[in-house]
């Protein structure tokens, strides 16, 4: 009784990794977000699992019902339209039940317009958080764009392109000078990188009569703060008087005032020195 949660492509069907193929055919159960859209997959690969719905809005009724099957020791493969299961996609409430009736859930990695834009958006990718779509209503987008720009590392969002231009006008009025990248159509025929300031990437889009295919934006992280060494020696003393390793707290402090990690934990060092001394 496995549930695998199976990555599938993004645009490319040569990116379905040859595992996920396998376990595609092997699989009694097949759940989908839309079955129109799986369907020519698995025809594609010679699969003749059972395909059943599997989203958001499935009943209680039915997703207990799967909960059952597996547990019982049907072996299921959950996919989304396109790319990862879970991730901005349908899944968690059923991975979540399924490991709780013990249920072995296993991941078939592949495709992800998260990973593919973080990779190549030339953005930094070593600290980064994924929102999601962006929220549909301007005050509700407003306040979000606030909130990320504060972000030390790089946002990475989903959006419409129909609501595209609209949310960099927004994030020009915040931030006009920030790094952003916009990423359409990652991995298909028509695939296209819009890279500079938000104020240029906004002007390169509101340009077009029409913004077409999906599309992920990357805002990159805001500057450091110019904070004194007074303040950052006050934050690392207390934190290390309260029993947190040297390293750690300078870590901290870099992260939360956007300081470089090395000068916290060298001006750390000399206080931890200092206090050795008394």
């Amino acid at each position: 009784m496995t549930l695998f949660v199976v990555a599938t492509p993004i645009g490319n069907l040569e990116d379905l990794s040859p595992r996920a193929a396998r376990v595609l055919r092997e699989v009694d159960l097949v759940l989908a977000e839309d079955t129109r859209r799986t369907r020519p997959l698995l025809e594609h690969i010679g699969s003749r699992a059972r395909l059943r719905a599997y989203h958001d809005h499935t009943d209680r009724g039915a997703h207990a019902a799967v909960v059952t099957e597996l547990a019982a020791g049907v072996n299921a493969a959950l996919v989304s339209d396109a790319g990862t299961p879970c991730i901005s996609d349908p899944g968690f409430v059923l991975v979540r039940d399924a490991i709780g009736a013990g249920v072995s859930v296993v991941p078939v990695p592949g495709a992800s317009s998260l990973l593919a834009f973080a990779a190549a958006s030339g953005l930094p990718a070593d600290r980064l958080q994924f929102v999601g779509f962006a929220p549909r209503r301007g005050g509700d987008r407003d306040r979000a764009l606030a909130e990320w720009t504060q972000y030390a590392g790089t946002t990475v969002a989903l959006e419409s392109p129909n609501r595209i231009v609209a949310t960099l006008a927004a994030l020009v009025a915040l931030a006009p000078d920030r790094p952003v990248v916009v990423g359409r159509e990652l991995t298909k025929l028509h695939e296209e990188w819009i890279r500079g300031s938000a104020s240029e990437v906004h002007a390169s889009l509101a340009a077009r009569d029409r913004v077409l295919g999906e599309v992920v934006l990357g805002i990159g992280g805001a500057p450091p703060q110019d904070v004194d060494d007074a303040a950052v020696s006050e934050w690392l003393r207390e934190l290390v008087d309260a029993g947190v390793h040297t390293k750690t707290a300078a870590q901290i402090v870099a992260r939360r005032l956007g300081t470089s990690a090395r000068e916290a934990y060298a001006l750390a060092l000399a206080l931890q020195a200092g206090g050795d001394d008394d």
